[in-house]
């Protein structure tokens, strides 16, 4: 009899198992939900699964849950969803790094680089990042899970973490200054829960999320007393660094020229060269032609006036007459829709690689990004497949890709300067900044602005670095650059581990 009841459990446990496209190996989990309709407080379930990451087997453990946000009395006010990936055949983890990964919006959900840039799945698009039909994840052969692991965290409002005391006023989480303070908090339970104390530690940000993780290393180094090795900024906004008026205006050309070199807008002698060897040449030109121009405003002497408009028509794409109509400044909006009006076509805001159609030629603006509207189509119906159905997350919570946030206090937003003084206090940190050439949402070239100016003393100049992209906001949709940008994440994060026993010092 006890033979019969083992051969039934083990048929039992084979049917589990078999025919799961992430060789799912084995469950985990703590303190059942009561209603699935309610916000997981705290709570999570982790699987074990393997795959190959640039022809190595990888095996690791996935842990999906909810961890709370407490108050000052303990009372938990919030929950954050967040799914974190461990490598499992790794004995030592006071070596191993763990990297903390924010999206930005404010109001995004971590979906994009979750099944998008560095998780062990990956969106099923095509190679240029088009969306592709079935809707799904596949594995992601260039994540960076072989020497780092990951967590992927969402802010409250966001994909399934919600607001649980309606009592709790909503400026405790919706503005810059309150948005790191919770932040910090909860990655300092995270920490300590997963004994990841001892680890080196990165943070990475994409858009918003790079204000978001500027202002966390100082926040975790000031309050938590927890350093880290680096900081990676995908695609940043400008960190509160000033930039105003003509330098404001100027900061977009290259950009404009990548955009229109992509969709063979430029003259023929820019045309037929590499992308490489026009860019250098248009920075060079905004810095030292452009922004003094720009400065003059209306006191600048015709002739220098004509010439610049020539040169922004030839490196833009744009029509010199109405880049005089508007006082030499094109508007990122006008751009979008002008570039290829003859076509009756526009070009996406977030990647300026893609084109959309709007219902009326005229404008000054088009009608939608057609970027974030294929993104859209592929990104919320895979995070919701794999989350539910592959990790086991039961609720009936809607995922929020976009969430409820406003109105976000934006006042006091000195993150920039808040990670050069973590960077001047810890000499460990270092920062790598990722852009893409046709990203027209947080422009390449404002992104070097913002690197050359985060430390006007010169003195962390060592420490900062830039790769750019041939891609736009999200330069990992593209194949090419998807193991490029992952191989650079890979390349930081070992070089930015110090020898063992060296200290911290100037």
């Amino acid at each position: 009899m006890n033979a019969v009841k083992a051969l039934i459990t083990g048929i039992i446990l084979g049917m589990m198992l078999m025919g799961h496209p992430s060789q799912l190996l084995a469950q985990q989990e703590t303190e059942e939900p009561i209603s699935l309709r309610s916000s997981k407080v705290d709570w999570s379930k982790t699987t074990e699964h393997e795959t190959r990451i640039k022809g190595q087997r990888v095996p690791y453990t996935t842990t999906v849950g909810n961890q709370p946000v407490w108050n000052e009395d303990g009372k938990p006010i919030a929950s954050l969803f967040y799914t974190y990936y461990e490598r499992s055949d790794v004995d030592d983890h006071s070596r191993r790094p763990l990297v903390i990964s924010f999206n930005g919006g404010p109001g995004s959900a971590s979906v994009w680089m979750h099944i998008g840039y560095t998780g062990p799945k990956m969106l099923n698009i095509d190679e240029e990042g088009f969306p592709l039909q079935p809707y799904g994840v596949k594995d992601n052969p260039h994540s960076i899970l072989d020497v780092a692991d990951i967590v992927f965290v969402n802010p409250v409002n966001v994909a399934f973490s919600r607001i649980l005391d309606e009592e709790t006023k909503r400026e405790t989480f919706f503005g810059v200054n309150a948005d790191v303070e919770y932040l910090a908090d909860w990655i300092d339970t995270f920490v300590s829960r997963q004994n990841r104390w001892p680890s080196p530690k990165y943070l990475i940000g994409e858009s918003y999320g790079t204000t978001r993780v500027s202002g966390l290393a100082n926040r975790l180094q000031s309050s938590h007393w927890m350093y880290l090795n680096g900081v990676i900024l995908v695609s940043p906004t400008g960190l509160g660094i000033d930039r105003e008026g003509p330098v404001e205006d100027a900061l977009p050309l290259p950009y404009f020229t990548a955009t229109a070199w992509y969709h063979e807008a430029l003259d023929n002698s820019f045309q037929q060269q590499d992308l490489d060897d026009i860019l250098p040449e248009v920075e060079a030109f905004t810095i030292n032609e452009y922004i003094p121009a720009l400065a003059k405003g209306g006191f600048i002497e015709e002739a220098e006036k004509q010439r610049i408009a020539e040169q922004v028509s030839e490196y833009s794409g744009i029509d010199k007459q109405a880049i005089l109509d508007r006082n030499l400044r094109i508007s990122t909006s006008f751009f979008w829709k002008e570039l290829l009006r003859d076509e009756g076509l526009t070009v996406g805001r977030l990647d300026s690689r893609y084109r959309g159609v709007d219902r009326e030629n005229g404008g000054e603006r088009y009608d939608f990004d057609p970027a974030l509207s294929a993104w859209n189509h592929a990104f919320t119906p895979a995070i919701n497949h794999y989350l539910r159905s592959e990790l086991g997350y039961e609720t009936d919570l809607q995922y929020w890709t976009f969430g409820p946030v406003h109105p976000w206090d934006r006042t006091r937003n000195n993150t920039g300067e808040e990670l050069r003084e973590a960077m001047a206090q810890n000499p460990f940190l270092q920062v790598m900044i990722q852009s893409g050439y046709y990203d027209g949402g947080t422009n390449y070239f404002d992104a070097k602005y913002t690197m050359w100016n985060l430390d006007p003393s010169g003195k962390l100049t060592d420490r900062l670095s830039f790769k750019g992209y041939r891609s736009g906001h999200m330069m990992y949709l593209r194949a090419e650059d998807l193991e490029s940008s992952n191989e650079d994440i890979r390349t930081f994060i070992e070089a930015s581990i110090p020898e063992e026993d060296l200290p911290a010092k100037y």
